[in-house]
């Protein structure tokens, strides 16, 4: 994986434990299709950029995520108040006719939702706001089954190792039927700890991170 610079971290991390150094946050990497994909963090001018993203997935594959619909004025609302200090937005991007496209966009929340410390403090683990982290992926339709979800885990997961946290859950858990989501995570090193349900059956993983993995 090349690493490249492209912002000081001091200034991406303000208020966050000491900050990894640049290349684990900014990076190229190659995928199998050939092309290379930039590895960075969301930036205020990636508004169209992300309500592009949004727009694109299909119907499945925004059921299977549900965080936070993306029309234009979230995005815009949403590049206009990052705050790396409580969540780190990251992307993957590639060349598009001239532009760069997102084709993923994964989040990794400093701590954890109060719904999801209750539900793992019901299961007899209690979660650390200082050290666990909280993980919302996803992929692009048609990069999907190509290795860019592995590739941006890795990433994501160095970060927040050097970042001092010690474990990463999934946010809001996984729908029990997204099997292929349950593989790739199971393949990641993700544990299921328990089950839980809203309108349908879900999954809480988690994830031990060693430093020495990534």
């Amino acid at each position: 994986m090349k690493a490249t610079e492209k912002e000081p971290l001091d200034t991406l991390l303000d208020g966050c434990p000491p900050p990894p150094p640049s290349e684990f946050l900014v990076a190229t990497v190659a995928l199998r299709t050939g092309e290379q994909a930039l590895l960075r963090p969301l930036q205020t001018d990636d508004a169209q950029r992300l309500w592009a993203y949004s727009a694109s997935l299909s119907a499945e594959t925004r059921r299977r995520w549900g965080l936070h619909p993306v029309d234009e004025a979230a995005a815009d609302a949403l590049c206009a108040t990052l705050d790396p200090a409580d969540i780190l937005h990251l992307v993957a991007t590639v060349a598009h006719a001239g532009e760069e496209r997102i084709i993923a966009y994964f989040l990794l929340k400093h701590g954890v939702l109060d719904r999801d410390r209750q539900r793992y403090e019901s299961l007899g683990i209690p979660l650390d706001r200082a050290t666990d982290s909280t993980l919302a992926p996803s992929v692009a339709d048609d990069f999907q089954n190509q290795g860019v979800g592995t590739l941006m885990l890795h990433h994501v997961l160095r970060a927040a190792t050097l970042l001092g946290r010690r474990r990463v859950l999934l946010w809001g858990g996984v729908q029990a039927t997204n099997a292929r989501a349950i593989h790739f995570y199971k393949k990641s090193g993700f544990v299921k700890v328990g089950e839980f349900y809203t309108d349908k059956n879900n999954h809480d993983m988690i994830l031990n991170l060693s430093p020495s993995s990534y």
